[in-house]
C-alpha cells in the first residue's frame, strides 16, 4: 500500500481509497484551498511580458499565389 505525507500537516495517509488525497482530511484540504484563495502561494519573480519579445514582421505575399504571380 502506498503511503504519502499530507502536504498540509505532514501526517502519513494511504493514497488508495482516500477521497481527499493527497490530503489526510477535508480540513487540511480546505486549509490549502484557503491559502490559494488568499494568494499565499505566489511566484517569487515577476512574469516577463512575452508580447515584447515578438518582432513585427511585414506581411508576406498573398496566399494562393506562387512566386508572387497572381493568375
Amino acid at each position: 500500500m502506498r503511503v504519502v505525507a499530507c502536504p498540509q500537516c505532514g501526517s502519513e495517509v494511504a493514497w488508495k481509497g482516500n477521497p481527499v488525497r493527497p490530503f489526510c482530511s477535508q480540513r487540511c484540504r480546505l486549509i490549502d484551498l484557503g491559502a490559494w484563495l488568499d494568494e499565499q502561494y505566489t511566484i517569487p519573480a515577476p512574469l516577463e511580458d512575452e508580447s515584447a519579445d515578438v518582432e513585427e514582421r511585414p506581411p508576406g505575399p498573398a496566399r494562393g499565389s506562387k512566386n508572387g504571380d497572381e493568375s
